[in-house]
């Protein structure tokens, strides 16, 4: 018995590798992270090792908190041969989706020792996103 292939054909297959490696490339770029929450809060941390506090943006659009960044090189190449280096250089992103119940126009940043920690305050109670919708009788 022959399987039915989906309408795209192979494509799907042979790109599913290339995609996989994008978002493996993503998560390795990504600074690490933490997220916890209490009664008043959730606390997210990211570890930005190397990067200048000038050099971190952090915005919220659309329900979600997104912090961009970059760990700039700033290293002298002149009278030395290098034989391989481990740091990593260049431009960073993660996006945080907020829960229904976060203020967010109550978020507190703080940046000591190469860690970014955000503070986002809870409302007293999760405001609703939808509302039911009454259906009437001609």
């Amino acid at each position: 018995m022959v399987e039915k292939t989906e309408t795209r054909g192979w494509w799907p297959s042979v790109l599913d590798p290339l995609r996989q490696a994008g978002e493996r490339v993503a998560e390795w770029v990504a600074p690490r992270s933490e997220a916890a929450t209490d009664a008043d809060s959730y606390e997210i941390t990211l570890e930005l090792p190397g990067v200048s506090i000038d050099d971190i943006d952090i915005t919220v659009h659309d329900g979600a908190m997104i912090v961009k960044g970059e760990k700039r090189a700033e290293r002298t190449e002149e009278g030395k041969t290098w034989f391989f280096t481990e740091r990593e250089y260049g431009a960073f992103q993660r996006s945080f989706r907020l829960p229904a119940d976060a203020d967010q126009n109550r978020i507190d940043a703080a940046f000591k020792d190469g860690v970014l920690t955000l503070k986002i305050k809870k409302h007293g109670e999760a405001i609703p996103t939808g509302r039911k919708i009454a259906i009437s009788k001609d």
